[in-house]
């Protein structure tokens, strides 16, 4: 790796993409260097270290929007809306524990390219949904912006669709403007205990199906965890018609107040009960709500020691398993089958990051058609040259 370049502003910014471009260099793009260790090892010229261009631009509390830099840390962004009772509804998740580093350093655009998302995605949806708009600079040297400040205001393609989930492979941002929402005043959950994985995922279904809008589906070590977000009256009859529709659902019903509540999906949206395993592999896989069971149970059946929990009322499943020269990745993805799902080796040392794909494989014809993305926005494949694959 040679040298680390340190823009400082947009105009620095160009110019250390002008003349990487000139020399033939490639960049790996980072902002804080949080999720660095996510992705297949990548061996780049320079690091292009994004953690200078940094602070909020602007802030709109009324008309529910902020404009930031791309090196802001998320925890600057989070304490700033929570002085005005707002928040960043995607519930983007804190990895940092997860990949080894320490928590609260990660960027709000590091998560928009990764388009991660915690448990309320599933009312909420996910980082994309939440990006305005943003400037930056493509892999030509070009800088342009795409979108705006207000969700109407659309010009040409929304490449902000595009972007998230790129992983910085197409263009390096510098700044992003995204819809903020009002916290809530209560939040309750309602715990079922006593229920294995099909019953949990059928129970969390009907709940996320039913009137009481349910914000988050969990289960977690035989904990099967329902949330209810909003003003106290509305959450308390919710809360009330929950456990009537609920009643008789695993063997005891248990409540969790705000506090409670706010702590344990912190720990699911920061996938805290994995942490602790140090040496264990880790993949998030997603795929149908009711073939999270059946997934898992295929791969238990040939790993019998594989530790999994699920969100988003079971489509989303984290799986831990023991270490393995190839992360066991012919055994996950097979075990997808014809599901449609895809599966993502989120925590592995390099070697194994070296030797498997990280990502889901594309088919051939989504395969082309990302190439030609790549081919117009990062001709000369500066940007984190093989960190997709």
């Amino acid at each position: 790796m040679g040298e680390t370049m340190r823009p400082r502003d947009a105009g620095e910014l160009r110019q250390a993409v002008e003349w990487a471009l000139s020399e033939g260099a490639t960049l790996d793009v980072r902002g804080t260097g949080s999720k660095t260790a996510l992705g297949r090892p990548m061996r780049c010229d320079h690091v292009l270290d994004l953690s200078g261009i940094s602070g909020i631009v602007d802030y709109a509390p009324e008309e529910l929007v902020v404009t930031l830099r791309a090196g802001t840390p998320i925890r600057e962004v989070e304490a700033l809306l929570a002085q005005r009772n707002q928040m960043l509804a995607f519930e983007p998740p804190d990895l940092g524990p997860l990949l080894g580093g320490e928590a609260g350093q990660g960027t709000l655009v590091g998560t928009i390219m990764g388009n991660w998302a915690g448990p309320r995605r599933l009312s909420a949806g996910a980082a994309r949904d939440h990006l305005l708009g943003f400037s930056g600079v493509n892999g030509r040297g070009e800088a342009f912006k795409s979108g705006g400040r207000v969700m109407k205001n659309v010009t040409g393609y929304d490449l902000s669709k595009l972007l998230a989930g790129s992983w910085g492979t197409l263009a390096v941002l510098d700044e992003v403007s995204v819809k903020v929402l009002p916290a809530p005043d209560q939040t309750r959950t309602l715990v079922l205990h006593g229920l294995d994985d099909a019953a949990a995922v059928k129970a969390m279904c009907a709940a996320m199906g039913s009137s009481h809008e349910v914000s988050g589906a969990a289960h977690v070590e035989g904990r099967t965890a329902l949330r209810l977000e909003g003003v106290a009256p509305s959450v308390e009859a919710r809360l009330k018609g929950l456990r009537e529709a609920l009643a008789g659902v695993g063997t005891r019903q248990e409540e969790l107040g705000t506090l409670e509540s706010r702590a344990f999906w912190r720990e699911v949206r920061d996938v805290a009960p994995f942490v602790s395993l140090a040496d264990a592999i880790v993949w998030k896989i997603s795929c149908p709500p009711t073939e999270g069971p059946a997934v898992v149970a295929r791969i238990r059946a040939q790993r019998p020691q594989a530790n999994a929990f699920y969100d988003w009322s079971g489509g989303l499943v984290w799986l831990a398993l023991p270490p393995s020269a190839d992360g066991d990745a012919v055994i996950v993805r097979g075990a997808l089958g014809a599901t449609g799902g895809h599966a993502t080796l989120v925590r592995a040392p390099e070697a194994v990051r070296a030797a498997v794909p990280v990502f889901q494989p594309q088919a051939a014809a989504l395969a082309a058609l990302a190439g030609r993305v790549k081919e117009s926005f990062d001709p000369k494949r500066l940007f984190n040259p093989g960190r997709m694959g």
